[in-house]
């Protein structure tokens, strides 16, 4: 005859209401002590004026037509040249232009009707040359 009760055997599942329970008590402190910590304040170091002059970027102008044009400025912003430039001969340009000052960085500039990724192809022919600081000019929104 089959015994109607059987023995329970050990319990193989874990009881999460105690560490539910902690993690409440834990969420309320943090709710508590949050507003009450002030954040630390950061006196940062103040300098009259900077050592060295902060060097002009190099601009690459692309063109709605794909044409290209490498313009210089001087030290107070004035455009001092500009250059139409194929684009096999636009890294040996500026790669000439940076022997004067090698942490010139190059800003690329292009029309708003340009092609993405004839942007993305000059930033790569700029790369595969090792043309360092390489940045995209963009213009502020109002």
């Amino acid at each position: 005859m089959p015994a109607l009760h059987r023995k329970r055997g050990p319990m193989h599942e874990i009881n999460i209401v105690p560490y539910v329970d902690v993690m409440l008590v834990l969420l309320v402190i943090f709710m508590v002590t949050a507003p009450l910590v002030t954040p630390g304040i950061v006196e940062l170091p103040s300098v009259s004026k900077a050592s060295n002059v902060p060097v002009e970027p190099l601009e690459v102008v692309i063109k709605k037509d794909q044409s290209i044009i490498v313009r210089s400025r001087d030290a107070k912003g004035v455009v001092s040249g500009e250059q139409r430039v194929s684009r096999a001969e636009l890294a040996q340009v500026i790669r000439a232009q940076q022997a004067k000052n090698p942490d010139q960085p190059v800003l690329i500039a292009a029309d708003k009707d340009v092609r993405y990724e004839a942007v993305l192809n000059v930033m790569d022919e700029l790369k595969k040359e090792q043309v360092r600081r390489v940045g995209l000019l963009v213009k502020p929104a109002r």
